[in-house]
């Protein structure tokens, strides 16, 4: 399921290779210009900006107009997503749920330039959430259950920091179903009083059965029957973009199918750790699961 899954660090590692021998100093635009500047230029195909963690840092690189190809940009050992949008060039930063607040910087390249910029990340508390469930056998694992369940976090682990270079990628994601908004990103979470790792997805309740459509244009990543997560299908967007589905009572795609926008791949369900029917949706951006609603494009810019 995970063959061709990992992370696409040879460019990062060659950049920073040159980097060290060409002995160039770090370039830094002062974080009050980078805040100046997002307001200037319209990001209507952008994700909103929001600079938590579990949220989306999107820092302008420059003029798209100046150079003819696309930057590359890195955080840490991981590609970012970089995009044009209104002339300007824009890198796409997921930021992990565990990322410490502070000053944090991002690594480009554009044309034979090396350079970096620092942005800042925010703190921000998220709400508590206490689920009560029936079956213990969900929270207190039994050794085999145990066991399965650390293999299956480390496969989705390595799906989460797949990276495919495409030519562009839509970031303009559409609600997979259309039902009541359940449970946020990012609530801590306890189960029958036991603390968990927060949320990490978007819960839209619905009946099971009810067709769920891919968020946008992509390929099949894996599909699989996970002990926490049930049913799920991971779709790659291209340039470290992926959206995961979870709990589905049935998969309709296969690995390595090409997807349209508003395709259906499924129908929802509760299989899995869920306490009734509904939809998990996560987005996953450079490996980092971050807020859904901030690609959706009711959120005002």
């Amino acid at each position: 399921m995970v063959q061709g899954a990992g992370v696409h660090g040879r460019g990062v590692q060659e950049i920073v290779r040159l980097f060290s021998l060409l002995g160039m100093s770090r370039i830094c635009t002062p974080l009050g210009l980078f805040l100046l500047a997002l307001p200037l230029f319209a990001r209507a195909a952008l994700p909103v900006s929001s600079c938590v963690p579990g949220g989306i840092a999107v820092v302008p690189l420059g003029d798209a107009s100046a150079v003819i190809s696309r930057p590359l940009a890195w955080l840490g050992a991981q590609p970012v997503l970089v995009t044009a949008d209104h002339g300007r060039w824009y890198a796409v930063v997921g930021l992990p749920l565990d990322m410490a607040p502070g000053l944090h910087e991002l690594g480009f390249r554009i044309g034979d330039k090396l350079q970096s910029q620092q942005f800042a990340v925010n703190p921000k508390d998220y709400p508590e959430q206490h689920i009560k469930l029936k079956d213990n056998g969900k929270v207190e694992l039994a050794p085999a259950d145990e066991a399965r369940a650390e293999r299956e976090i480390a496969e989705i682990k390595e799906l989460k920091l797949h990276w495919r270079d495409a030519p562009d990628t839509a970031l303009d994601l559409g609600l997979p179903v259309k039902g009541k908004l359940g449970s946020r990103f990012g609530l801590r979470r306890f189960f029958n009083g036991e603390p968990r790792a927060p949320h990490a997805g978007l819960d839209v309740a619905v009946a099971s059965g009810t067709p769920v459509k891919a968020s946008t244009q992509g390929r099949v990543l894996a599909v699989g029957d996970y002990f926490f997560n049930g049913k799920t299908i991971f779709l790659d967007h291209g340039n470290g973009l992926i959206t995961m589905y979870c709990h589905l009572s049935r998969i309709d795609i296969t690995t390595g199918e090409t997807v349209s926008k508003g395709q259906r791949i499924g129908l929802s369900g509760k299989s899995g750790r869920a306490t009734g029917p509904h939809l998990h949706w996560s987005v996953v951006l450079n490996g980092a699961m971050v807020d859904p609603e901030l690609f959706l494009p009711a959120n005002p810019r």
